[in-house]
């Protein structure tokens, strides 16, 4: 039935947990592919983008979306507009990193400890 369009503004101070229980009763079944945009996230965390954009989500709220999603048919998932050549510190390699852990991890068959 389209998209539902959730701005930023929307989950500032507070957990994305419920908004992740909506999009899996709306999914069901469906197969899933997850894109994660990292230049959603604020600068402040990852400044390594080519588009960074301020007041957006903390790593902390990227975990709920991504740990959210987990018990959906997910049939692939990536991360994109990482620049690690903008971010002299190696916080947005790392941060990046972490995030695609967690998105193998989520993935059907996976059995974690």
């Amino acid at each position: 039935q389209g998209f539902r369009v959730v701005p930023a503004e929307e989950c500032w101070s507070k957990s994305l947990v419920p908004l992740m229980a909506e999009v899996r009763k709306q999914m069901g079944d469906k197969p899933v592919y997850i894109s994660f945009d990292i230049d959603g996230l604020d600068p402040a965390y990852a400044p390594g983008t080519g588009t960074p954009e301020i007041a957006g989500l903390t790593p902390a709220q990227a975990l709920e979306i991504i740990r959210g999603c987990k018990g959906l048919n997910i049939v692939g998932c990536d991360l994109v507009e990482g620049a690690p050549m903008y971010d002299v510190s190696g916080n947005t390699a790392l941060l990046a990193a972490n995030l695609l852990f967690e998105m193998l991890c989520i993935l059907p068959r996976v059995k974690t400890m």
